[in-house]
């Protein structure tokens, strides 16, 4: 096991921006997950033909999520990035969701909206609302159908503001606080504690 564990980097650049990891770069059908074990990037699976990832996708380190994740951003920007890019984010606002696995268990998965902070073709954007309908829409439509190819289901809840979303970030920081101080304690105690594998989609 080499190199840092990017799960435990700053959530924050500086009180504007969000940190965030990408693990998938837009228009690609590989889906590629971050393993704290091993600190890399694997292959988490492979999206039906004709279908892609219409923008960057990736973690806000150091929090945790409904699903016991980090939690996960879609982030605007010109270009794809790639696997392990850092890359600076202003929060835009949040598509909230529940998704049901295929064992029937039911939990929240939130979708952050934000777009990169050197982005040239989206820097004025602020809001969901700067988007239009068509765009937000067009990502709930991807996720519905991204996880009925995998037998789950994804039901939107709504959508919100930047400040909605940044609550849920900082939700997201202290379960992180909570979760590492029980594997310290664990630790200390002898027992084993896993690092967080990102299968979820």
């Amino acid at each position: 096991m080499t190199g840092n564990n990017l799960i435990e980097l700053d959530a924050f650049h500086d009180d504007d921006e969000l940190n965030v990891v990408i693990e998938t770069p837009k228009g690609s059908r590989n889906k590629y997950n971050y393993d704290e074990e091993l600190r890399l990037f694997k292959l988490g699976g492979v999206l039906p033909s004709g279908a892609v990832f219409p923008f960057d996708f990736g973690f806000v380190p150091s929090t945790v999520g409904g699903d016991g994740d980090p939690l996960d951003v879609l982030v605007l920007m010109d270009e794809p990035a790639f696997a392990g890019c850092l890359v600076r984010a202003r929060l835009v606002g949040v598509i909230e969701a529940e998704q049901t696995e295929r064992d029937g268990e039911t939990q929240r998965n939130d979708r952050l909206i934000a777009v990169a902070a050197k982005s040239r073709l989206h820097g004025n954007v602020r809001t969901l609302e700067d988007l239009g309908s068509g765009l937000p829409e067009e990502i709930e439509h991807f996720f519905v159908s991204y996880n009925q190819a995998k037998g789950k289901e994804f039901k939107p809840l709504g959508r919100f503001g930047p400040e909605r979303a940044l609550k849920l970030v900082e939700e997201g920081l202290r379960r992180f606080q909570k979760s590492k101080t029980k594997r310290t304690r664990a630790k200390a105690g002898g027992s084993k504690a896993g690092g967080r594998k990102r299968a979820k989609g």
